[in-house]
């Protein structure tokens, strides 16, 4: 699929509502961000845009950023330090393993949804929701 194709068959609305669901179930946050753009380097630039989205800016430190780059068939995962320290490498490469799998076969919102529910499940668990919680970053997903 080029990647024309894979932003159009991205159902926005759908995502976006997987996004709040995970987050009624956790304090910590979650961005999606799709990029058009050719770098070399995936988890270097979801590192840049984790930083620009003012992400490490969240109270327990506990936000996850979903980069996906269609043109150059790419994708990262970055999470926070708080989100780091709790769940490792290994919860990392799942996530990634799955999203990879569920990209090359399936519907492009399918897998992005999916593994928007896993970090949330994650999240949900180590950052349970509190009472003064507030949406503290946008849910909408950002492009270049």
């Amino acid at each position: 699929m080029n990647p024309q194709e894979f932003n159009n068959s991205l159902d926005d609305e759908k995502i976006v509502a997987a996004i709040g669901e995970a987050e009624r179930k956790t304090s910590g946050q979650i961005r999606v961000y799709i990029s058009h753009r050719n770098f070399p380097d995936a988890l270097a630039r979801a590192r840049s845009r984790f930083t620009k989205l003012g992400m490490a800016r969240t109270k327990q430190r506990n936000a996850v950023l979903l980069y996906l780059a269609p043109r150059t068939r790419v994708f990262a995962i970055v999470g926070d330090t708080g989100v780091h320290e709790k769940c490792g490498d290994a919860f990392w490469q799942e996530v990634a393993a799955q999203l990879s799998g569920d990209l090359k076969n399936g519907p492009p919102t399918d897998a992005v949804v999916r593994a928007v529910e896993k970090i949330g499940a994650l999240l949900a668990a180590h950052f349970p929701p509190g009472r003064d919680d507030g949406n503290e970053l946008a849910d909408g997903i950002a492009r270049d």
